[in-house]
């Protein structure tokens, strides 16, 4: 059985790790290209009132298991060597990293086009809500758009 993936990080993904990451890819010389995409939490204005943090919360058991799906056919659509998908729990601050979307492989043709599809798809189909906090700590429910 292979080794589960830990997708989920409680708070915000930091530098830190984002660089950790690419720094341990560095042993694996069949790697040609990198992509990256990184979902910053937006200060973004509603009905006058500006978003100071998002609230993320998941139904863990059913989105690890969307994961999977989306991680097996991605691995069967493109030549990839290496993919990790990361998304923050919790409390996120407006300007730091909820999401985090890492793909590895030969070419680079390759993983432009992977790292847009899995974005997308972790976007619509994966159950992880987020709840937008105001500065007048009022609260919504996030929708995502495009």
């Amino acid at each position: 059985m292979k080794k589960k993936k830990n997708v989920f990080i409680d708070g915000a993904i930091s530098a830190a790790f984002i660089a950790e990451s690419i720094a341990k890819h560095q042993t694996k010389t069949n790697i040609g290209a990198h992509n990256i995409f990184l979902g910053q939490v937006r200060a973004d204005e509603v009905e006058g009132k500006k978003v100071t943090a998002i609230e993320y919360t998941t139904y863990r058991e059913m989105a690890e298991k969307k994961l999977e799906e989306i991680r097996e056919k991605a691995f069967k659509k493109y030549d990839l060597t290496c993919m990790h998908i990361y998304h923050s729990l919790g409390n996120i601050t407006a300007g730091e990293i909820c999401f985090f979307v890492f793909v590895s492989s030969k070419r680079r043709k390759q993983v432009y086009a992977a790292t847009e599809e899995l974005v997308n798809l972790v976007k619509e189909e994966v159950p992880i809500f987020g709840k937008e906090i105001f500065e007048n700590e009022e609260h919504q429910w996030k929708v995502n758009t495009h």
